[in-house]
């Protein structure tokens, strides 16, 4: 129930600011004044709190434990993504994300191990966000979440959602539930220490950056990479500013240099701080892995 109300309090704090849009702000960004902010105060808490943590977290915890963490987290992710494939008229795919996870889990030691995609189960990642923007619901305004990072007004809501088919919600010891959150976070955080170090070498606009990739792959992701020319067309049109400049490349393109499109891939999806209860490694979402969905 908190975590609904959450939601409801953010939507309503767009409407109010709705109309503090910043005048060239592009279409798909009225918000982007507010967002600058939080970007920016996210990133300090990243810089002065999450990374030193991960930093000392990857210096004394040996590479195969990391590895088994972020399996395990990913292994429970598959949970999420079969029912998300099969709500998207994916049967296949459920069935094989069902697969995934039962292999993983047994085989696999409780998912510390993947050895489901040897035996040629394909990792899928999907969420509600993806599978509301398949039924036809708009992503509405980019949103940048405290603590969460990129979203957008569809994906935010859609996180209540997959707090369901996470684990977080079923651990009733709140030290037990906050400890394995902690460590799912900073375990992907320290994954992540040097894509962010491209990252952060690669773009003059960090937040244009990452905004601009996120909604570019947030689209791909929705179609399973096959994106009908029109969306396409329409997120461009929404991604110009007023005085009719672009503010990234095509849609379903390249926004960047194809040296750092990884880090942006993995970049967009870290989870800020580790109290955030929704973030995407505290619901067992591990480091994303380039794959086409099928």
């Amino acid at each position: 129930m908190t975590k609904q109300i959450s939601i409801l309090a953010l939507l309503m704090a767009f409407a109010l600011l709705t109309g503090c849009a910043s005048i060239n702000s592009p279409k798909a960004d009225p918000l982007e004044g507010l967002n600058r902010a939080t970007f920016k105060v996210n990133e300090t808490v990243d810089d002065y709190v999450l990374k030193p943590v991960a930093k000392g977290y990857q210096a004394v915890t040996p590479g195969f434990v990391r590895s088994g963490v972020s399996n395990a987290f990913s292994n429970i992710g598959d949970v999420g993504t079969s029912v998300n494939n099969l709500l998207q008229g994916k049967p296949s795919n459920a069935i094989s994300d069902v697969g995934r996870f039962l292999v993983n889990s047994t085989l696999g030691v409780l998912g510390l191990f993947d050895v489901a995609t040897p035996m040629g189960l394909e990792k899928h990642d999907e969420d509600f966000g993806q599978t509301l923007g398949l039924w036809g619901l708009d992503s509405g305004p980019y949103l940048v979440l405290p603590l969460l990072g990129p979203s957008t007004v569809r994906d935010a809501v859609s996180k209540v959602a997959d707090s369901y088919t996470g684990y977080a919600r079923y651990i009733q010891n709140v030290p037990a539930r906050n400890s394995t959150q902690a460590l799912g976070i900073v375990n992907l955080r320290a994954d992540l220490l040097n894509t962010t170090s491209t990252l952060d070498e690669a773009s003059l606009d960090k937040y244009q950056f990452i905004r601009d990739a996120y909604l570019q792959r947030r689209l791909s992701q929705v179609y399973d990479g096959k994106v009908p020319q029109a969306k396409r067309d329409q997120l461009e049109d929404d991604m110009d500013v007023p005085d009719g400049s672009k503010t990234g490349g095509k849609a379903g393109g390249n926004v960047t240099d194809k040296a750092t499109d990884k880090s942006t891939e993995n970049a967009q999806t870290a989870p800020i701080a580790p109290i955030a209860p929704l973030a995407p490694a505290a619901q067992g979402t591990a480091v994303p892995k380039e794959t086409d969905k099928k």
